[in-house]
């Protein structure tokens, strides 16, 4: 039995829900099934690698340095969509209760706090075990995952890892890194934006993670900072219209039965490399007076030098720079890798042309077996990463019960 069921669950009884991934997606769920699903907590954990919940959410937005989430307050951890308003009304919430409109969008501030206060109001902690699966071995009544530190079953599980362990690196950006340049992802959990060393540096992206990471850069280093971008800025209050959280435009999505479509309409419906027009009204302050470079190119090549490292761009131009810092997302292909695969062909479970899941309206890829996240995207839509898509999740999942 994993360690952490001592005291909780006895040998050869079975948890209701386990839920792999202990992210957003997993805490909220977690937060949804015992305390509006009415799910008694002892029958609920959540199996992830960190001691934390939100670790690695923590850790990459605080190297972005937003100010502001890009979604609404209604987007929170809380089922209850006026929670983070509320919470900014009392005696902890009001000193940062602080919105930017439209969409009465939170500050990065006020929202960690809120999330903060809902881990420990609500005991989430407690139900957290820590491991990794590795594996899943179907049952009579459920599921036994494997995992680092030993088995554990349940009822149902849900799978709600997320695309945060696989940084996407640019070829060049492997080169140069290869060659002994000093190049880091601003999505590596090693890399902290702190330790970015003085003198000239270059963020490369041309989304909202970018421009925030290279005006907080350009904040400790004025001058010395530079966003290279392959496009001009690219205006969208979101990455997708809010038309994608109602039935304006998934009564379309849902009618489509060839996922290879549904896939094509999810790419054409996510404004990637885009940013709400306060940040980009911020990174054109930063560019006229001198606090941040701004170039539009596309890099060709990577070399090192004696000084550090040097770009080589599609104009022609070439870059200078002590460090490199990438803010270039994340690759597409269906997180869950090996063990997951292993999972699939042994139990034939369906999948689109791109490895991911194909599931029913509730969210279920097999008997006792859902998703949420970037696994449940062919079935949630665009969304399905954000909170909006966590939300959305949760009402089918909790449809099962």
């Amino acid at each position: 039995m994993i360690s952490g069921f001592e005291g909780k669950v006895s040998e050869g009884n079975m948890l209701d829900w386990l839920i792999i991934g202990g992210g957003i997606h997993g805490t909220y769920l977690s937060l949804y099934l015992t305390r509006w699903k009415g799910v008694k907590a002892g029958a609920v954990r959540v199996l992830d690698a960190h001691d934390e919940p939100l670790t690695l959410w923590n850790h990459y937005t605080a190297n972005t340095g937003m100010a502001y989430l890009r979604s609404s307050h209604a987007h929170n951890l809380h089922f209850d969509p006026f929670s983070l308003v509320t919470f900014a009304r009392t005696r902890d919430g009001l000193p940062l209760a602080d919105f930017i409109e439209p969409y009465g969008r939170p500050a990065y501030a006020l929202f960690q706090a809120h999330c903060q206060r809902l881990i420990e109001r609500y005991q989430l902690r407690a139900l957290r075990l820590k491991g990794r699966a590795t594996g899943m071995k179907r049952l009579l009544d459920g599921w036994q995952v494997e995992t680092t530190e030993g088995t554990v079953s349940a009822r149902r599980v849900i799978v709600a890892i997320g695309l945060t362990e696989q940084a996407h690196w640019p070829e060049w950006a492997r080169t140069l890194r290869a060659a002994g340049g000093r190049v880091d992802h601003l999505f590596d959990t090693a890399f902290q934006r702190k330790d970015v060393p003085a003198g000239e540096s270059v963020v490369v992206g041309g989304g909202i993670t970018a421009v925030q990471s290279a005006l907080a850069l350009a904040a400790n280093a004025p001058g010395q900072v530079t966003l290279l971008m392959r496009h001009a800025p690219r205006l969208h209050p979101f990455d997708a219209d809010l038309g994608w959280i109602t039935h304006q435009y998934l009564d379309g999505f849902h009618q489509e039965t060839d996922y290879g479509r549904r896939r094509a309409m999810i790419k054409g419906a996510r404004y990637r490399g885009s940013i709400p027009t306060d940040v980009a009204g911020e990174m054109a302050a930063a560019e006229q007076d001198g606090r941040l470079r701004v170039m539009i190119d596309t890099i060709e090549g990577a070399s090192t030098t004696a000084h550090g490292s040097r770009l080589h761009l599609g104009s022609g131009d070439s870059l200078a720079a002590n460090q490199v810092v990438l803010a270039t997302g994340f690759d597409a292909q269906r997180p869950g890798g090996a063990w997951l695969d292993a999972v699939i062909d042994q139990y034939g479970l369906p999948t689109a042309a791109d490895g991911y899941p194909i599931v029913d309206r509730r969210l279920c890829w097999a008997g006792g077996l859902q998703v949420s996240g970037p696994l449940a995207e062919l079935e949630v839509g665009p969304v399905a990463r954000n909170f909006a898509g966590v939300k959305l999740a949760a009402e089918r999942i909790g449809a099962t019960l």
